[in-house]
């Protein structure tokens, strides 16, 4: 059975993911709805590590129950940049590829937890697939949020 390196693959990718959006909202901290929304988003990710983690011991995994965290130095360097960032003209285009960022980890994400569902499904799993039933719309949202706020920004950014 391969469902240990979905779920491996899966705590990694969530980890990124999460990671991904706590960057993604200190560097474009100014715009209030991207840091704030991208910190609430951030610590679905989180959560979902602490559940991959907790159902990987039934196949054996011993998987870091703890979603990496960023370090205080890290957060204030990424505070400064975002700063100064905030004052140059091409912040727009630094958006448009963390969006374009985050909405292809998310689509991975999401990709993982459907081969999971339909894994767990198919050996009847219901431990395993209910995880996979909770998380997997949230990555969904995450994903969606990400595109809107590409459509949402796209124009005005990419024409002026």
């Amino acid at each position: 059975m391969r469902i240990g390196l979905v779920l491996e693959e899966l705590h990694r990718s969530e980890n990124d993911l999460a990671h991904e959006l706590l960057q993604v909202s200190e560097r474009h901290k100014v715009d209030h709805e991207i840091y704030h929304l991208g910190r609430d988003l951030a610590r679905w990710s989180q959560q979902h590590v602490r559940e991959i983690a907790e159902i990987g011991r039934q196949y054996g995994l011993d998987l870091d129950p703890e979603p990496k965290d960023e370090g205080a130095w890290a957060e204030r360097i990424r505070e400064k940049g975002s700063e100064l960032l905030g004052r140059r003209g091409d912040v727009g285009l630094l958006l448009l590829r963390d969006l374009r960022e985050v909405y292809t980890k998310a689509s991975g994400v999401s990709a993982d937890w459907e081969m999971l569902a339909q894994a767990a499904q198919g050996i009847k799993h219901t431990d395993l697939l209910g995880v996979a039933q909770k998380c997997h719309p949230e990555t969904v949202r995450q994903m969606h949020w990400a595109n809107s706020k590409l459509k949402e920004s796209s124009t005005q950014i990419l024409i002026s």
